[in-house]
């Protein structure tokens, strides 16, 4: 019989560490890793015996409809070579005790969930949903956590406890969302270790059991909503509002500091380590001879690394780490924007995967897989529902409301339809349509009858999209004016028409560096803003 689950969520909090305690978390880090990595190996050499085994050769000649028999063969090719869970498990704490530091570190709850995350990690690739697994490093090893809060690291009077170590946790009591989580309770703690400006910052991640707290301006409505999702913004239709939101509005991309950092690594890399590259070659670019730098060898696993190099590389790191910091808390607002006008969502089933392999940097910047996924989970969650239907056979960016299709190039982002109604934003046209779609297929009659009541709506969002889309030309041409007067007036800021001083062409590394603060700013500078050329703005269909 299955175990019944309860809801739960996560509430994460900063914990108080000193100099000796975390030399010791350092210490049952570095434990964990060798473990983990162990049963990883172990795992995978599992899984290859499994796969080669003729018994689960015979279970993937057994038709998908026989369930049941299927299902059955593949757990005793798994069964056979001991490649399950509670098998891995078994080992890790072997593993384990054959060492001699290891058990002093790390308690056998913390060692058998290290050894169920091998277990998925590479249950996922024989599933076919991955194509390999890594060993882990310091610098991707970040977390670990205990199966409950009665054994290993435990969360009591308000710190956590571990094997000798007490980590009292900085409560802010005053945020009505952390005394909602302290009062649910506890189901596991997972410790976590992150890297901040620099320094090493230790987080505690409370699981806590229950449903997490709703601020007031959250609410989630119910009605029906149609998705139009693309690479850089979302359009939305509901029943009495629509839209077309950007992604990661005004967040900075960092892209002029993180390119110069990159030169520097890449130089440090290729002063203290020659003979891992290849040499120079000459090219011809037209009249002119140039040299190129020659390409990383294969193979090479020993490279020096300099002081100076680690301190560029962590700057890098920050910098990263703060752009996504942004950019997922621009995109959650997004989702509770939606949220707002329904819970009953119907969507395209667009590929982000693929949109990677064409728009890499813009998919870095925009994250719409984080928004789509955060959509259906909230959507659920609260009773709602998230629909997905083919996009090949509906075709709703080539669809008029008279049913015919006609093709559109990306870079035509107006609707013109046949029936002779105003325009529309293509996107918002295709969302609107969305709310009509059944099995895959679009009910041509509900959307002409409803369409009269949402016209006015669409063209409103189509309105405001404009504006928007102005106010931020504007901005970025005033900031490049402003760049010239500041090298006239000496460091006199200009002055809107409400006397209120705006800087311009400061670095985006000098901005605050509170994510709260640096997303409410409004009057950010145009290079801050990720990528506000056309590339982001012709969207995929």
């Amino acid at each position: 019989m299955p175990r019944s689950t309860k809801p739960s969520f996560v509430l994460e909090l900063p914990l108080r560490v000193d100099s000796s305690q975390n030399c010791e978390l350092q210490a049952r880090f570095n434990a964990a890793i060798r473990l983990y990595n162990n049963v990883l190996g172990e795992a995978k050499t599992r899984m290859e015996l499994v796969r080669n085994s003729e018994v689960y050769q015979t279970a993937k000649k057994i038709s998908r409809n026989h369930k049941k028999e299927r299902s059955s063969a593949f757990s005793k090719a798994r069964e056979a070579y001991r490649f399950t869970d509670y098998d891995l498990q078994a080992y890790a704490n072997q593993a384990a005790r054959g060492s001699k530091w290891i058990p002093q570190k790390i308690d056998a709850q913390v060692q058998q969930k290290l050894a169920t995350r091998a277990f998925k990690a590479v249950e996922r690739v024989l599933f076919g949903r991955a194509k390999d697994v890594r060993f882990k490093v310091e610098s991707r090893f970040r977390s670990v956590e205990g199966k409950t809060n009665k054994q290993g690291i435990r969360w009591k009077d308000n710190r956590v406890v571990w094997a000798g170590l007490e980590l009292p946790a900085i409560i802010d009591t005053e945020n009505v969302v952390v005394q909602h989580g302290l009062s649910c309770p506890v189901k596991y703690c997972r410790l976590i270790r992150r890297e901040l400006n620099g320094k090493r910052r230790w987080f505690v991640q409370l699981v806590l059991e229950g449903v997490p707290y709703q601020k007031p301006q959250n609410y989630v409505s119910d009605g029906l909503i149609g998705l139009d999702l693309n690479v850089s913004k979302i359009a939305f239709v509901a029943d009495n509002h629509a839209d077309l939101l950007p992604f990661a509005d005004k967040v900075p991309t960092f892209g002029k500091e993180i390119t110069r950092l990159q030169r520097k690594i890449q130089r440090s890399q290729r002063g203290l380590n020659p003979d891992n590259f290849e040499s120079d070659f000459k090219v011809r670019k037209g009249r002119k001879t140039v040299i190129k730098k020659g390409k990383p060898k294969k193979g090479k696993q020993q490279w020096k690394k300099s002081s100076n190099y680690r301190k560029i590389a962590s700057l890098k790191r920050e910098l990263e780490r703060r752009k996504t910091a942004y950019a997922k808390s621009q995109n959650r607002r997004v989702v509770n924007e939606i949220l707002r006008h329904g819970k009953n969502i119907k969507t395209e089933n667009v590929s982000v995967k693929g949109w990677q392999k064409r728009y890499g940097k813009a998919i870095s910047a925009k994250s719409p897989g984080f928004v789509q996924s955060e959509l259906k989970r909230k959507a659920e969650n609260a009773g709602g529902s998230f629909a997905k239907f083919s996009t090949q056979k509906t075709a709703l960016s080539q669809t008029h409301l008279d049913g015919s299709r006609i093709k559109k190039s990306l870079s035509q982002r107006v609707h013109r339809d046949v029936m002779g109604i105003p325009e529309h934003h293509r996107d918002l046209f295709s969302a609107f349509l969305s709310r009509y779609v059944n099995q895959d297929k679009l009910v041509l009659q509900d959307a002409q009858n409803e369409y009269l009541g949402l016209e006015p709506i669409l063209l409103e969002a189509h309105q405001r999209y404009l504006t928007r889309k102005q106010v931020s030309h504007c901005v970025a041409e005033r900031s490049l004016s402003g760049g010239f007067l500041r090298s006239k007036l000496r460091g006199v800021p200009p002055v809107v028409a409400s006397g209120e001083p705006v800087r311009v062409g400061a670095s985006e590394s000098r901005k605050s560096d509170s994510p709260s603060e640096r997303v409410s700013n409004e009057s950010l500078i145009a290079s801050q803003i990720a990528e506000s050329g056309e590339k982001l703005d012709e969207d995929v269909a």
